[in-house]
Order: structure tokens, then sequence, then C-alpha cells
């Protein structure tokens, strides 16, 4: 990695050396152009005025046309606020728009009908202005936005939505080498992820079946549009999910002109072009491959051993007009990664070694989909969406056992999991008046899977886990009505159903949420809703020999399901802080455990590469969630952002053996602290600082039986003491420097972000050695930098 940070620099400097050839800063300026149109119908708003502000002074305006267009030309570079107002609507708020050389600014801005329709915008409240507005106006609590902007500005993110919402209230990152999220005390395998509307599979390099993270995104932050993020109590349009969800949006490409980006950084060496179609159509390509990739192959030390993680992929969006009335679009993602970890390759003095020094493990992993979505508008008040896609995700595993005495490898494992997903999304979405809309929609996921794993081959005690192919279905339908009671007073009222092939298993849901607002700038949310969510495959289909024949003792497993309870507090004293404290409670039942007593939950799974093949399940667990979390929040406002949160929580399940225990997830606390400072060193360019500081209560492990490992020659966990060591507190701080130029009609931003600037030695996990009979403990991260470098024309 140092030798991409001096390459990096190298760079840096050579083209910064251009910047007295550059256009003088003060001619150099760039287009503000976008689209305002109705939040719920997507009507075009003509006639709305839009300005560009700065220090509150108007710089330029424009009006909308009869398509909702507007283009403010001759904007001088900088950070702007832009402000919508029109008659009848609420007044539509961005601040820091970033105005650079190198890319024009589109903005899609949607606005809403004000409580009082009349001949003059009367509201109390400016909804938009909140800088944590989500995209779904459904939503009451536990839930925010965020943009490609926070992925690149929070020190630690690495331009990955999942590692930045690590950042938010009452999230907790399961390990440093993987993007797996842990919310609200809930195992990351309870989150749902979609792209525009789609249910999508795991959207990581080098994932697994039945998990939802992984050590590098196959999300490019360059592609995204503003995103929501839910933590609890979700709408009634998400499902199949008791932990959170992650509802992303891509941008449209430039529909005007051709636009290019170059960059390399820790998520590889990427090209991206984006340009005009014709007739109001725009497309937008992306290509990455891994950086270190590029320097093994070029014979330098990447610093990882004999393990080079390869991967690669690609993201698309091809958006087309069809008419005054419809949109078509297109989008994709796709990636793939492999990578092999050699024991005899291993450098087992290091206290962060990647790998197991006593096996070889091979891995390939695929993911991606792809989507063709028709919006379209059917009148005034009534708007209709259809989605139909794919995707899919195979995961293939080759393990190696080494003679402890000549180090030769034997196969003992190997597997391959094949999943592929035909989806069909829809919604229909009508206005009544400017205080009621209803919402109702589908969405039905057929999947058809091989899955395969054995262990011990060639043994006596080979075992075959799950070896199938088969077909399931996913449907679900939901129905969601906002209502306004007054200026103050917002009800949403939901109810969904949900329908799974695999078990059987039905489940009605309802939700409900409730905004009032006490004064200027003060309100209080509640929410509640019950949710469900269907066992990993894989679970379904594992196999327990009876007389000699499998069984799948697994296949009748219903939902494990979760009521969410939520209240929560905003502050707003001024239009550059907010204040947010949120309490929740959830209980889960139905969980999956052992038929026999045991400490085992299915909700201790989905932070490991390896499936769960745990047999003779039934749905009689509980487990128990509650927390009071604590947001302090400072916009970005005259380059200066601050964000503190603070969440105490607790975590709690019962197994079959009726004993109550920590959740391998029960940190009891987390805490984060991010800011950061631009300084403008010149008109054309700026200079960055952003710090992160977090700390964590410590994990929860499983101890180890010596004795009995020694006799089996692989770990054994004490099961009965699950979850009982708690090891000490998580301590880490990030450190990221950027720099940004505008040259002419390009933008070259360079960062490097420090990494647990501290080498902090966090404890990851203990595992048993089988040569010398003892258990070493492993540490997350230590000190590692990544620099990036950009450049947009």
């Amino acid at each position: 990695m140092l030798v991409l940070l001096r390459l990096s620099l190298y760079v840096v400097l050579a083209l910064h050396a251009t910047v007295a050839l550059a256009q003088p800063a003060d001619t150099a300026t760039q287009v503000v152009r976008g689209t305002v149109v109705d939040a719920i119908t997507s009507t075009p708003i003509v006639g709305a005025t839009v300005s560009v502000l700065k220090g509150g002074a108007v710089v330029r305006g424009a009006y909308t046309d009869a398509r909702g267009a507007f283009a403010i030309r001759r904007v001088p570079l900088g950070r702007y606020t832009v402000r919508v107002t029109a008659v009848g609507r609420e007044p539509y708020r961005a601040d820091n728009v970033l105005v650079s050389a190198g890319k024009e600014v589109v903005l899609p801005i949607t606005i809403e009908e004000s409580f009082v329709a009349a001949n003059a915008v009367v509201v109390t409240y400016d909804r938009s202005s909140d800088a944590t507005i989500t995209n779904s106006d459904m939503a009451t609590v536990s839930a925010r936005t965020f943009n490609v902007e926070d992925t690149k500005r929070y020190a630690g993110s690495l331009g990955d939505p999942s590692r930045m919402a690590q950042n938010f209230a009452g999230v907790v990152g399961a390990n440093d080498s993987r993007n797996d999220i842990v919310v609200r005390g809930n195992s990351p395998a309870g989150m749902l992820w979609q792209m525009e509307g789609m249910n999508i599979p795991n959207p990581n390099h080098f994932g697994a079946l039945a998990t939802t993270g992984g050590p590098v995104s196959t999300l490019n932050n360059n592609l995204l549009a503003k995103s929501d993020f839910f933590t609890s109590a979700f709408p009634a349009n998400y499902g199949n999910a008791v932990a959170g969800v992650f509802d992303l949006r891509m941008r449209n490409g430039n529909d005007q002109k051709l636009e290019y980006l170059a960059q390399i950084g820790f998520n590889g060496v990427e090209l991206g072009v984006e340009g005009p179609l014709g007739g109001g159509a725009s497309f937008l390509v992306n290509y990455r491959y891994s950086t270190l990739t590029v320097f093994s192959e070029l014979g330098l030390d990447v610093g990882t051993g004999g393990a080079v993680p390869n991967y690669q992929d690609v993201n698309l969006r091809f958006n087309v007009p069809t008419s005054n009335e419809g949109v078509l679009t297109v989008f994709a993602t796709g990636g793939k990664s492999d990578v092999a970890f050699l024991g005899n390759e291993l450098d087992t003095t290091l206290a962060n070694f990647y790998g197991d020094p006593d096996r070889n493990i091979r891995v390939d992993y695929l993911t991606g989909w792809a989507g063709i979505r028709y919006d379209h508008r059917l009148s005034e008040n009534t708007a209709a969406s259809i989605t139909v896609g794919a995707s899919g995700t195979m995961d293939r595993f080759f393990g190696d056992s080494l003679d402890v005495v000549t180090g030769v490898p034997y196969n003992d494992q190997d597997g391959l999991f094949s999943v592929q997903t035909l989806s069909s999304v829809g919604n229909i979405r009508h206005k009544f008046s400017n205080v009621t809309s209803l919402t109702t929609g589908y969405l039905v996921d057929v999947k058809s899977f091989g899955l395969r794993n054995r262990d011990n081959l060639g043994l006596p005690t080979e075992k075959i886990n799950v070896d199938i192919d088969g077909t399931s279905t996913l449907t679900q339908v939901y129905s969601m009505l906002r209502h306004r009671l007054s200026e103050e007073l917002t009800l949403v009222g939901g109810l969904r159903g949900q329908h799974s092939s695999l078990g059987n298993a039905l489940a009605i849901e309802p939700r409900v949420g409730l905004t009032w607002l006490l004064g200027s700038g003060v309100s209080m949310s509640a929410g509640y809703g019950l949710h469900s969510q269907q066992q990993a495959l894989v679970s379904y289909h594992v196999q327990t020999p009876v007389n000699g024949l499998p069984t799948f003792t697994n296949a009748n497993l219903g939902f494990t399901r979760s009521h969410h309870t939520v209240v929560g507090f905003d502050v707003l004293p001024t239009d550059a802080w907010r204040f947010r404290i949120e309490g929740y409670y959830q209980h889960l039942f139905d969980v999956p455990v052992t038929q026999s007593p045991s400490s085992y939950s299915a909700l201790n799974a989905g932070t490991d590469f390896a499936p769960d093949f745990t047999d003779s399940l039934v749905n009689v667990g509980t487990g128990r969630n509650l927390g009071i979390e604590f947001t302090a929040e400072h916009f970005f406002r005259d380059g200066f952002y601050a964000l503190a949160t603070v969440s105490v929580f607790d975590s709690k399940y019962r197994g079959s053996d009726g004993i109550e225990r920590n959740t391998a997830f029960n940190t009891n606390y987390v805490a984060n602290l991010l800011v950061g400072k631009e300084v403008q060193l010149s008109e054309s360019s700026v200079l960055a600082l952003n710090i992160r500081l977090s700390t964590t209560g410590g994990r929860l492990l499983t101890p180890i039986d010596v004795e009995a490992s020694a006799l089996r020659r692989e770990a054994v966990f004490d099961q009965d003491r699950a979850f009982s060591e708690r090891q000490t507190p998580y301590f880490r701080t990030d450190v990221k420097l950027g720099y940004r130029v505008d040259l002419g009609g390009s933008t070259i931003e360079f960062s490097v972000d420090l990494q647990n600037v501290t080498n902090a030695q966090n404890v990851f996990l203990q595992r048993y050695q089988p040569r010398t009979n003892s258990i070493a403990t492993e540490f997350q991260q230590g000190f590692f930098p990544v620099p990036t470098f950009r450049w947009t024309w």
C-alpha cells in the first residue's frame, strides 16, 4: 500500500505543477441544472424559482420550464446552497452543493405540496432543509439519508456505504476487515439491500451465502445518488428483514455532455464515462480493477503475503425518457473476486496475519444484478412503476488440510453455492389531495439454486452438509397511507403480507408511524412495526443422515419475527445544528434454535465467510434488543462539519436450553466522533482534514476447550459458555487528509486515509493451533494508510 501512496503523491505533484497554466480561477465557471418534480407523482413543477446562494445572497437563478427543467449557467466554482420555491409547494433547500470544474452539477429535485395549498407557501417546518431527509416520504423514525459526498468525506469510510453507516447512531462494525454492520444488536444477516427498489444479493466482493458483508464493496460511490438507510420500524414497502435496510439509488449520467473519471485507491483502479444518448437520454458506465492485483503483477509486495485479493466490477445505468409521461431505466452491477490463503506461506509472527497456518483456502465469488424499470405518470395525481430484473451469486470454496509434519496439503473440503433470482417489483402512487397519499405495491423473487458442501473428504467421517437443486418463491404485497392531520401532525400507516414457499411461511405485518411538530425546529416521532425474515437459503436444505438416508430436518422452518417500537425527539435550533435522541425496544420471536437443549440461536449467525449447517432446528427461540441513542450533528457549513453519536444498548437471546445470554453482538455501547474542515487555499484549491474517533465495548467470544481441541486436533468451543468472554474495549482513530484543485475544465482530488493511526491492538478472535496445542489471539486491522487519487473532466 505504501507503493500506491508514493505513486499517487508523484502523480498529484506533477499535475499540481500545471496549476499556473490552467484557466484563471476567477473566470472558471460551471453549470448547475436539473429538474423539479412532485415528490409523489413525478409531475413536473412549472415556474418554480431555483436560486444559487452564497452566504445567504442570491448569486444566480432560473425558472423551471414545462418539463420542470432548469439550467443556471456561469456559476463560479465553490460551495453553494440551492433553494427552490413554488406556489403551493414546500420549499426545497440543498446545502453544500459543490460546483467544480471537472463535472456539471445535475440535481434531481422533488418537492411536496404545502399543507395549505393556496396562493402562497405556508409551512411551519421546512422538512427538505433537514440534511437527514429521506427519499421515502413514508419514513417517520430511525431513518436517514446519505450521498456520495458523505462516503467520500468521512475518515475510514473508503467510499463504502456500509463503512460510512458505521458512524450513525446504533450501528457497529462487526469486523475491520469486512463491512458487515450490526444494527441495534442484530446480526448483519438481518439486513436488506435494495437497488432501485429491487431486492439484491450481497453487494460485496468475497461475500458468502447468507451474509450481507465483505471486504470490498461492488457498489461504486461515484455512481450513487442520494439513498436511504433505516435502522428500525421501517415503512411497509420494506420486508424480509429484521435489522435494517439500505435503499440505494444510482444517479443518471449527464444528458448534455460527455464527462470522464479516473481514480486509483483502495477500491481499485477505475475508469468511468457518462454522457448523452440524445433526446434527453443518458448513460453512465464505470469499470474497476483490483489495485493490489495490478501491483502484484508488477512484482511489488502489497503487504498481504501470498494472499492477493483479485477482484473487478462494473456498474452501469441508462436513462431514457420515452415520452412526457414515461422514463425507462436500465441498471446493472457485476462483480468477480477470488483469493487463495496458503497456510505454508503465512508469516505467523504477525499479530494480524491472513489465513490459517494449518490450511489452504481458495475462494471464488461472483455477484451481480440487472434490472429494467419503467416509470409512468398516469395523471397529474397518479404515477406507477414496474421493474423486472435478475440477480445471482456463485460461491465456490476449496479447503486443504496441511500435514502437521510435512506440510503436504490434502483436499478435505469443497463447496459450491449457486443462486439465481428473477424479480418483479411494482407500485402505484396516488395523491388524493395535498395532505393524503397512498402507495400500493408488490415484490416477487423466484430463486433457482444449487447448493453443495462436503467436509472431511476421503475420510471415514466424510459428511455431506447439503446437496440439492431447487426453486423457491418469496411474494410480498403492501399498502401505505400518509395523511397530514394538521400542519403539525403526520400519520403513516401500512400493512404488508409476505409468503415464502420455503416452509410455506405466511406473515401479515402492520406498520405505523407518527411525526408531531411541537414547535419551531422541534419534533417528536414514534413508530411501530411487525417484521419477518425467512431463514438463510442453505438452512432449509441442510442434510441429516437418518438410517443412511438424507433427511431435511429444517425444511419446515418459518420466519424469524420481530416487534419494533421506537420513540424519538429531534431539535434543530439553527439551520446548522441538529440534536436527536431515540429509544427503542425490539422483541424477536420464532427464532430458529436446536430441538435438543443448547446455546445455539440463529440470531448469532451471519458474520463469517462459512455458512451455518446446524440441523434439527425449530422456531421457538427468542431475543430482545433495547437501547437509547444520541446524535449531535453540525451540518457542513462554511467548510466545517461535526457528527457525534452515542449508543447504549443491551442485546440478549435464549436458546433451546432456556438460558438468557449475550448475543455475539452485545458490545453494550458504541461512540463515534467525526469532525472535518475544508480550508480554501486559493480560488481554485482546497485542503481538507477529517478525523474520526470510534470506541465500542469489547467483543464477546466463546472460550475454546483446549483439552477437547487437542484430542480432535481442531478448535472445540465450550458452547455452554457461549459469548461469555468479553475482550478489551475497541478503540480506533482515523485521520484523512485531502486536497482538491480545479484545473481549467477538470478537477483533481487526492486524499490519504490514515486508518487506525495509533495502531491500536483490537482483539478480533482466538484461534486454536494444533501444531503447538495453544490458543493464538488475532487482532483487527493495524495502522493502514489508504491513498486515493481522483480526476474528473
